[in-house]
């Protein structure tokens, strides 16, 4: 296992679209899967009025609550791939410009109406690759 810096992390997280959200609902940790785009080195998710996660970060104002955002890419039989964990504030998105390039920009897997998106700033970046073993000899 290797450790990935930040860049190569982000730009790891950039080449997938889909990822788990944790935060925290009822005093709980609460995940979810969400498909993601990565704008300006951000990271934005879309969401519903409805949503636990659109109610915890529309609560929040502008200081955001604290997530965790993870995503990877591990092939089952080899083994090998990678994985990024990324912690930093989430906010609602409410600038009506930045919502709308969102809407283009990112098409949610669901479906559901989903009005509303969430950005999350990549405070703290962590993630390795897993890679082959050397043969024992």
């Amino acid at each position: 296992m290797t450790q990935l810096d930040r860049s190569e992390a982000l730009a790891l997280l950039a080449s997938v679209s889909l990822g788990r959200i944790v935060f925290t609902q009822n005093a709980l940790p609460t995940v979810r899967p969400v498909n993601h785009v990565i704008d300006r080195g951000q990271i934005v998710l879309r969401t519903h009025a409805g949503a636990a996660l659109t109610l915890q970060t529309g609560r929040a104002g502008n200081g955001g609550v604290v997530v965790a955002y993870e995503a990877d890419a591990i092939d089952p039989v080899t083994h090998l791939g990678w994985s990024v964990i990324v912690t930093g504030y989430a906010r609602l998105v409410d600038d009506p410009e930045d919502l709308a390039r969102y809407h283009a920009m990112l098409e949610p897997w669901v479906a559901q109406t989903m009005d509303h998106a969430v950005r999350i700033r990549p405070d703290l970046v962590s993630g390795f690759r897993l890679t082959a073993q050397p043969l024992a000899g």
